[in-house]
């Protein structure tokens, strides 16, 4: 689907919800309650957290991201679960701010009609994506030439992320033909033309390099004097199989394994800045007076530093002194043994600070020397580096990043001890997934999932 056309989507559905909840409020001022003059100011307050807290809600959970809207269905389920935990965010609001000035009537009419509002816009949803399915002159009709694994998989693609696309078949000599075919196979290559026109093809893919079949580059030349456009499929696979990314350097495309937007150096920039800022913010307004504080408890319940240093592995596999709060007393396996569950090494304050993760904040001195970022792959012992990198190929591949106080992983339960094979594979998955797709709006989210978990409460933390 087009990728503007999609940004439009997402921004038309994120703004309909925005003017439906504040039509609820609205709605309920003219017709339900009506503010006594002293009561102006509170009424403008629980607005405002209305629609922070309801921007803030669908930011994190990325209610609008392109996957979820492609499905009716997943839209309409993480609908509920977003509105369901607004309705809960916005009960915490007013009971921990005591906002006895705020008519009850007021408060669950707007609830209530915001939610129904909400049933009204994801049915206007279905509607639209029915009228781009169908409509007839604004779906593209689309011919796939060749039948083969990649036509198979593209048709598959085109189903499952187009909204306004209608395969019409495949073009192929029925000799390759060994097998029942999804979409009909309408004729073969050479008379590929000949169809388009009948049937007002408005797009021909091809599977089939123009090198395997001459009769592609005329394909080419007829496509473009009837308007139709020609898109071609590159098969890869015989040099390499896995996804690939496509660049140019200038007219020549250079193939990579994944993307990479911190390659980037303006991108490396705007992370640097933003890392310096927070740590700074942190330095200053926390750990000026957490030092001190936990540094006597520390140092009152276990003799011993207040801070440990461990040499970690950080980006491109050099080694740095990763800061926390000591959480154990001094044993001589620190630097070899993972912290376990009900571990007897740790102290009584060192509990409750991994618990509250307390104890990793002293990170954010190494993030301000800029050994590490707020977020990105948490840093391993070397010990742990190096028999992860044996056991799992794309282990190293997440020490392209700085290693960070915080991560993708760690935000989807992926934290604490490694137990098995799978769980350090997960935890690879998700660290390649945020090298490959990071953004400050990224990091941003991260950081603020990081918080909710932290005062939900980790079963992983300990």
């Amino acid at each position: 689907m087009n990728r503007r056309f999609i940004r439009f989507l997402q921004a038309s559905i994120a703004g309909l919800d925005l003017l439906t909840l504040n039509l609820a409020v609205s709605l309920t001022l003219v017709f339900i309650t009506n503010i006594p003059t002293q009561y102006v100011n509170y009424y403008f307050r629980f607005w405002l957290f209305l629609n922070t807290s309801w921007l803030l809600i669908c930011w994190a959970t990325a209610i609008y991201n392109e996957y979820h809207i492609m499905s009716f269905e997943i839209f309409a389920r993480k609908t509920m679960r977003v509105y369901i935990l607004w309705v809960a965010v916005v009960m915490m609001y007013l009971f921990f701010f005591q906002q006895n000035e705020l008519s009850r009537i007021f408060i669950i009419s707007v609830i209530l009609a915001s939610g129904a509002f909400l049933l009204v816009n994801r049915f206007i949803y279905l509607l639209l994506r029915h009228y781009f399915r169908h409509g007839e002159h604004l779906s593209k009709k689309v011919l796939i030439l060749g039948y083969n694994d990649i036509a198979k998989k593209l048709a598959t693609y085109l189903e499952e992320e187009s909204l306004n696309t209608q395969i019409m078949g495949f073009c192929e000599d029925e000799s390759r033909v060994h097998e029942l075919s999804t979409y009909p196979i309408l004729s073969n290559i050479s008379n590929a033309m000949q169809v388009s026109k009948k049937m007002d093809i408005n797009e021909i893919y091809s599977t089939i390099a123009p090198e395997q079949e001459k009769v592609i580059y005329d394909l080419i030349k007829q496509a473009d004097q009837e308007c139709i456009r020609f898109r071609i499929i590159p098969d890869l696979s015989f040099f390499i199989n896995q996804p690939v990314h496509i660049n140019y350097l200038r007219d020549m495309p250079v193939l990579s394994m994944r993307s990479e937007p911190l390659d980037d150096v303006s991108s490396r920039g705007r992370k640097r800045f933003f890392d310096l800022v927070v740590s700074f913010l942190v330095i200053v307004f926390i750990l000026s007076w957490l030092i001190p504080l936990l540094g006597l408890i520390i140092w009152l319940e276990s003799k011993g530093p207040v801070f440990f240093a461990q040499q970690r592995t950080g980006r491109d596999n050099k080694t740095f002194n990763c800061l926390k709060f000591r959480s154990m007393r001094v044993n001589s396996e620190a630097n070899t043994k993972q912290a376990q569950r009900n571990d007897d090494r740790l102290t009584r304050i060192g509990k409750f600070m991994r618990r509250t993760s307390l104890d990793e904040f002293p990170q954010f001195i190494n993030v301000f020397k800029g050994e590490m970022s707020i977020v990105g792959p948490r840093p391993h012992m070397l010990r742990h580096t190096e028999d992860y990198s044996k056991i799992m190929g794309q282990y190293m591949v997440r020490q392209f990043l700085k290693p960070g106080v915080t991560g993708w992983a760690q935000v989807h339960g992926y934290r604490g001890e490694i137990r098995d094979e799978e769980q350090l594979k997960k935890r690879i998955e998700h660290d390649i997934w945020y090298m490959e797709n990071w953004s400050i709006w990224l990091d941003m989210r991260i950081m603020f999932l990081t918080v909710y978990r932290t005062v939900k409460g980790d079963k992983n933390a300990f």
